[in-house]
């Protein structure tokens, strides 16, 4: 060990895991993701307890003394303890450590495994595994991968592979070779590897998949992610749950050419990065339900209001299931509240994103054991949230936009969310945005409650156009009588404790870092790009002499045949002198003042 850590210059240590790095840079680490490694293995140990009860095998977790229920509500679930106790009494006779091969235990395949540090952790901290393959198709990653794994001493349960990944899950296709855990997390878009992931998988198996190409998935660039995803996304203020849709529609469309479903057990929006956790299962009569799972998105643009359109319709008849064609469009040719027109988004995954009750699992066994991660709070918090959110209702709103609408005060959380319960309708937090509020309440209804907002906080009518949105809809009355008074159930559990659920950057360019070259070393780091290519307003040239010293790239003189006088050629020259773009006039010689 001795000697291996003196070849290598940088010790990382994450979690139970210590990894040997030859140089800072040479292979792709990004301790951003501590989070997404820790709420895998919590994930993934869930799982496994699951899967490997019903094989008699019980898994055992280091500090976990005994099962914690954990409930956001004050009540107590007599019939929950009683159920754990009777779990107790019957503990199968076969346990799994964490480190020790177990015959009967789940086969793990990360596919793009860069310096191995996610499959070491596995090896170390999820019980009930029979083996680990950490593949890359780097050589000098693969060769590093070898050497932690042996540094862990987990070298009996971790493999190294050097393989392309879509080729390696292809070869794995077979009922018997399939993994039972995948786990991707590209360098940008997992769209390449999805369909081969979806095939490799065994029945009832697990895909963890991240997505950081956040921009594409947010609707900066929405005929990209319909060439990737098979979904337009489009630019609005749910785009990030929006994004999570997307990726589970693509994976429910890949899944569905091979007679195989998905079932989302839980889907985080995270920093810059959406994380997904789903089980894939086969079975041709529950694949026709796919349609009716998926919708496409109204968006209008002038108000925000959208609409859901299924892409298919199901109803039961009798011990049958009827299919149909949806009947549509939701909406008329304008928005009924601005008169503005609608964007077309989507299709997006429109059933839950999330399985509640294997959530609640996962936050109890972080609850009960806070030692185990170094990110067990903000887990216990975004787990919170989630657990909280109408699982029913696709998007959300946020009462800031809303406001910026119709030119008014921002109402406060609690009031506006008191005003939709004092209304009658659902209301929740989302753990994707800070200021949103996911409802069950129409369009129509919310903007009821924000012309009420508008009259006890009156905006300037006479400065607003007539064309605005905010004028349509403040010229039409209200048709409820909205009530403002803070309600107690308003304010989620997960505030009321003070739980972590947004939490700020740490540090300094706290995001995705440089892309790893594919001979193992990485590129410029993003600290150097940002100051070549983003800080140009650092030294600024106040003094506006000095202004025509910059050369002109587009200047060129140019001489008429019939003339030796030459021309003058007028060339702009944006240059930012205290906040203000001032325009030059590049002169030929021998030209005067204009």
């Amino acid at each position: 060990m001795e000697i291996l850590q003196m070849k290598y210059k940088y010790l990382k240590i994450e979690g139970k895991a210590s990894i040997l790095f030859p140089s800072a840079n040479e292979v792709f680490y990004n301790p951003v993701q501590e989070f997404n490694r820790d709420l895998t293995c919590a994930v993934i140990t869930e799982f496994a307890r699951d899967v490997l009860a019903q094989r008699g095998v019980k898994v055992l977790v280091p500090g976990e003394k005994e099962r914690v229920v954990v409930s956001l509500s004050e009540e107590t679930n007599e019939a929950d303890a009683q159920t754990e106790e009777k779990n107790e009494a019957e503990e199968p006779p076969v346990t799994a450590p964490v480190g020790e091969k177990c015959e009967h235990g789940l086969r793990v395949l990360e596919g793009l495994a860069a310096s191995g540090l996610r499959s070491v952790r596995f090896a170390l901290e999820v019980p009930g595994l029979q083996s680990v393959t950490a593949n890359d198709f780097s050589t000098k990653a693969a060769a590093l991968i070898a050497r932690n794994a042996q540094y862990n001493g987990v070298s009996h349960l971790l493999r190294a592979s050097c393989r392309d990944a879509s080729m390696l899950m292809y070869e794995m296709r077979g009922k018997k070779e399939r993994y039972d855990v995948i786990d991707l997390d590209p360098y940008g878009s997992p769209a390449s590897f999805l369909d081969a992931a979806v095939q490799a998988v065994s029945d009832g198996g697990l895909l963890c998949i991240t997505c950081t190409d956040m921009a594409v998935m947010a609707g900066n660039s929405g005929e990209t992610c319909y060439s990737k995803y098979g979904s337009v996304s489009i630019k609005a203020k749910y785009c990030h749950e929006m994004a999570l849709r997307i990726i589970l529609h693509s994976l429910d469309q890949r899944a569905g050419v091979y007679q195989r479903y998905i079932r989302p057990l839980l889907s985080v929006s995270v920093d810059f990065y959406i994380r997904v956790f789903v089980r894939v299962f086969t079975g041709q009569a529950t694949v026709k339900n796919s349609a009716s799972k998926q919708a496409l998105v109204y968006n209008c643009v002038g108000c925000g209001s959208f609409h859901l359109q299924k892409m298919g319709r199901r109803t039961s008849n009798g011990k049958h299931m009827k299919y149909s064609a949806a009947t549509g469009p939701p909406v008329g040719p304008e928005c009924e509240h601005c008169g503005q027109r609608h964007q077309m988004g989507g299709p997006i995954w429109a059933e839950p994103i999330c399985d509640l009750a294997f959530v609640q699992k996962v936050l109890s066994a972080v609850s009960g054991n806070p030692s185990r991660f170094g990110t067990s709070k903000r887990i216990e918090g975004m787990l919170s949230m989630v657990t909280e959110e109408l699982e029913d209702v696709p998007l959300y709103y946020t009462v800031d936009s809303l406001s910026s609408t119709i030119h008014c005060n921002t109402p406060p959380l609690l009031q506006f969310r008191s005003a939709l319960l004092h209304a009658g309708y659902r209301v929740s937090l989302s753990h994707a945005c800070k200021n949103a509020i996911k409802t069950d309440a129409p369009p129509a209804a919310i903007w009821d409650i924000m012309r009420c907002w508008e009259k006890a906080n009156p905006v300037k009518r006479e400065k607003l156009s007539q064309t605005s949105p905010a004028f349509k809809i403040l010229s039409t009355d209200p048709g409820l009588e909205a009530c403002f008074t803070v309600r107690e159930d308003a304010n989620p559990q997960s505030r009321k404790r003070h739980l972590t659920r947004f939490q700020e950057n740490p540090q300094a360019f706290w995001g995705p870092k440089a892309r790893a070259r594919a001979g193992g070393g990485s590129s410029t780091d993003l600290q150097d790009k940002r100051k070549k290519c983003q800080n140009k307003r650092k030294n600024q040239i106040t003094d506006s002499s000095q202004l025509k010293n910059f050369p002109c790239k587009r200047f060129r003189q140019v001489s008429s045949p019939t003339s030796k006088k030459p021309k003058r050629k007028l060339c702009a020259l944006l240059c930012l002198d205290q906040s203000r773009f001032i325009t030059h006039k590049m002169l030929t010689e021998g030209e005067t003042n204009i």
